[in-house]
């Protein structure tokens, strides 16, 4: 059992940055790929980033590709998404989620565990 929680949510202007933490607790971290998803009411939830086991592989969304990084931490059992140039697109909760498995793994359902999820807003 992995257990997940996110901060560092909030408000801020277009143009703005903030960093987001992901806390885990439980089993082993290193042994889960990470990832950011957000969701919007009425969309689907959608995969921002993932990062690998170790660190040294990423995946990003076409939309976020130059402006958001995601970085862990394994010795201190955290995931962060760094986001600048924010926009009010990037408006949404934000969950942080871990997943088991090898591979580049996109869709909600494949992942095992999930965080309660940080509100971000970003206003023009």
């Amino acid at each position: 059992q992995v257990q997940l929680v996110e901060s560092g949510g909030g408000v801020v202007q277009a143009g703005g940055s903030l960093r987001l933490s992901c806390a885990a607790s439980g089993r082993s971290f290193s042994s889960y790929a990470m990832a950011w998803f957000r969701q919007v009411p009425g969309k689907e939830r959608e995969i921002v980033a993932r990062i690998s086991r170790n660190g040294v592989t990423w995946y990003y969304t076409d939309s976020v590709k130059g402006r958001f990084t995601i970085s862990r931490d394994n010795a201190k059992n955290t995931v962060f998404l760094q986001m600048n140039s924010l926009k009010p697109e990037d408006t949404a909760v934000y969950y942080c989620a871990a997943d088991s498995r090898l591979g580049l793994i996109t869709l909600p359902h494949e992942y095992d565990y999930w965080g309660q999820g940080t509100q971000v807003t970003v206003s023009s």
